[in-house]
């Protein structure tokens, strides 16, 4: 059997992986990525948050995703039954970017790939991992490809294989989410949108008439194209029907207001779904390895955090894996599980106060106050590891405050 020696093997050519695998590179490690499919490939998670764009600069792959003319993003707009608001991440309170993209995934993370590899990373594509042999300092992966084994030896494996969730399935890793069965039914559209009130810089989050934990996403591409979702826990979004065709199209229906942005799209691509998609795991590093974004934790995709926060986490872990690759000892929860949780759990504060409806009344609710509007915009910006911003540093509290003074006017 071949066998492939490097230091670092990363399972997952996506964003986190193609991230890690280049700021490795670029501090002299040899790298190798196992991905079990062909780049490019669909996915979803195709609104970047603001954040996104530090990891990009620093892993010199911005000017190469500037250049593809992906759609220019500003921010975020809500509707509900009627009542409109938006949030500018250049209004934000947080330093740093205030604009990103919005990607198709697979354009986007192909550049990602090529751009990891024109730095020098290895991508072995349509190989998939079939088991793992891993101990500090001394990792042994088998990749299968076509009926052949390939053999990769590292010194310390990174897990970005996002859904897939090679290691928690290989080591048994996976535990409940705390959050309830929900699914997503989604697909393209060419838009034609000539809603005047419809700003394609911004996603357009809708939340259901009457169903407030329902909501839909309309992602604007810059081809005139969109993507279009509707999130829902099975029971209620089965009401429309049982495939996704009728469960996507009478959800539509059923909110006026989008439907009417969308009466003239033209739906000409295969519909799909997801369910079951949020996740957890015992533990998110541990000897010879560690799990980056959507293979340790997965919250939901309402504010389109699952991409800056698998980014964030190649950033941490890079920094720990150089500093242990060069002979320091590191503590990996002290200095990648405490501070990638921080800003997670920052972001599950606002998942579970959107779904029960606490911050939804939050962005609903008409405010002068431009320095606390700044201090949402920067969450929703993916500023949520900022902790001089109150509602970082305090999520649950300052959130509660906000939402006590919200509903008494």
């Amino acid at each position: 059997m071949k066998e492939i020696k490097s230091d670092v093997v990363i399972i997952g050519a996506g964003p986190a992986g193609a991230i890690a695998g280049a700021l490795l590179a670029k501090k002299g490690w040899q790298v190798s990525i196992i991905e079990r499919e062909e780049f490019p490939r669909f996915s979803i998670g195709e609104s970047l948050l603001a954040q996104c764009i530090e990891y990009l600069e620093k892993a010199d792959m911005l000017e190469a995703v500037k250049s593809a003319g992906f759609q220019y993003k500003n921010g975020a707009a809500f509707e509900w039954d009627g009542a409109r608001t938006s949030f500018d991440f250049r209004e934000k309170f947080s330093p740093g970017h205030g604009t990103t993209f919005q990607v198709q995934r697979a354009k986007f993370d192909k550049i990602l790939a090529d751009e990891a590899q024109r730095q020098g990373v290895k991508v072995y594509y349509r190989h998939s991992v079939v088991s793992v042999d891993i101990a500090e300092n001394n990792a042994k992966l088998i990749a299968e490809n076509d009926g052949e084994n390939l053999a990769f030896q590292a010194r310390f494996v990174l897990d970005a294989s996002g859904f897939g969730r090679v290691l928690p399935r290989l080591l048994d890793l996976d535990r409940p989410s705390e959050f309830p069965v929900r699914e997503s039914v989604f697909t393209h559209v060419e838009d034609n949108i000539d809603d005047s009130h419809f700003d394609r810089d911004k996603i357009l989050i809708t939340v259901h008439p009457s169903e407030r934990d329902i909501w839909y996403w309309l992602i604007p591409f810059a081809d005139g194209r969109a993507s279009i979702g509707v999130v829902g826990e099975k029971e209620k979004i089965s009401t429309w029907g049982q495939d996704p065709e009728q469960i996507l199209k009478g959800a539509i229906a059923s909110a006026p207001e989008l439907a009417k942005t969308l009466r003239n799209a033209k739906f000409d691509t295969e519909i799909q779904r997801i369910r079951g998609y949020s996740s957890d795991v015992t533990k998110l590093a541990g000897p010879g390895f560690a799990l980056l974004g959507n293979a340790g934790e997965f919250l939901d995709p309402v504010f389109s955090s699952g991409v800056t926060i698998a980014m964030k986490s190649s950033e941490l872990a890079v920094e720990c894996l150089h500093r242990q690759l060069s002979g320091e000892a590191v503590d990996w929860d002290e200095e990648f599980v405490e501070p990638l949780k921080h800003g997670v759990e920052v972001f599950k504060t606002y998942v579970k106060a959107w779904y029960d409806g606490r911050f939804q009344d939050v962005i609903f609710y008409q405010t002068d106050q431009k320095e606390i509007k700044g201090m949402i915009s920067s969450i929703l910006a993916g500023y949520a590891w900022d902790k001089k911003n109150p509602f970082v540093a305090a999520a649950e509290r300052r959130l509660n405050t906000l939402v006590e003074i919200c509903s008494a006017k």
